[in-house]
This record gives C-alpha cells, sequence and structure tokens, in this order.
C-alpha cells in the first residue's frame, strides 16, 4: 500500500505567530493531535498536543501569548505520497516520530501519515513505530 492511500488529507495549518491556546482549541475541536506550521506557503515546522503540554502548559508559559513559533518541532522528516507505507514506517520508526508530513514530488505538502493510519495498513508496523517514538522508557 502506498503512503497517499494511507494518510490524512484533510489538515488544518497554522501560522508561526498562532497563540498556543488557539493551535490548542483547533486540535480539540478538530480531534487532531498536530498541526504543521505554514510560512509563506511552505511548511516550516509541527506543533503537536505533546508540544503544547510539555513546552507550553508545563513551563507556566501563557498559552495565551506563546506562538507556534516558540514551541513548534523545526527540523521535519517527511515522505513522499508514492513510497509505500512499510518505508515510511521505517523512516518514522528511526526517527522517533507518531507523524509524518506527506509530500507530492512537487515538495508541496498533501497529507499528514499519522501512527493510527498505519494501524488501518498494518498492525506490525504500526506497533514498531510506536515503541520506537514512545516518549518514555519501558
Amino acid at each position: 500500500m502506498l503512503v497517499k492511500d494511507a494518510m490524512s488529507t484533510q489538515i488544518e495549518k497554522v501560522l508561526p505567530g498562532t497563540s498556543v491556546r488557539e493551535c490548542a482549541h483547533i486540535m480539540n475541536k478538530t480531534g487532531i493531535g498536530a498541526l504543521p506550521v505554514w510560512e509563506d506557503g511552505r511548511l516550516v515546522g509541527m506543533i503537536t498536543d505533546r508540544d503544547v503540554c510539555c513546552r507550553a502548559v508545563g513551563d507556566d508559559r501563557d498559552p495565551a501569548t506563546m506562538t507556534a513559533r516558540e514551541i513548534m518541532s523545526g527540523e521535519l522528516s517527511s515522505c513522499f505520497e508514492d513510497v509505500d507505507c512499510a518505508e515510511a514506517a521505517r523512516l518514522m520508526k528511526t526517527k522517533g516520530l507518531r507523524r509524518l508530513p506527506v509530500m507530492n514530488r512537487k515538495r508541496a505538502m498533501v497529507g499528514l501519515l499519522s501512527v493510527d493510519d498505519l494501524a488501518r495498513y498494518s498492525h506490525d508496523l504500526a506497533g514498531d513505530v510506536l515503541e520506537a517514538a514512545a516518549p518514555w522508557p519501558h
């Protein structure tokens, strides 16, 4: 199965200056755990529910005044939509990622591949990714 057949294509995006509170509101309203951060029409980072909890609230910062840019992950890995899910899962496992931006060959983001998306394809692949991406020791 190719990534384009498994990925989520409805993506909520935010700007770097979006408040962390607004990011959390969007995640809560839409039931998603990650928001791509866009600037000048390109992907510049990713903010996750864990970023909101640990980098903002956990550090006693005000989510109303703190911005996505301040807590986003800027060093991003991605994959192409036409690669096999197993290849994307290997990348996610190697990098310890639960979500992976998906690009077309023109380098435009066209989706997001999550562990949940992988689980619909293969429980074994999803389990391997989850094991590698766990934020705590077992």
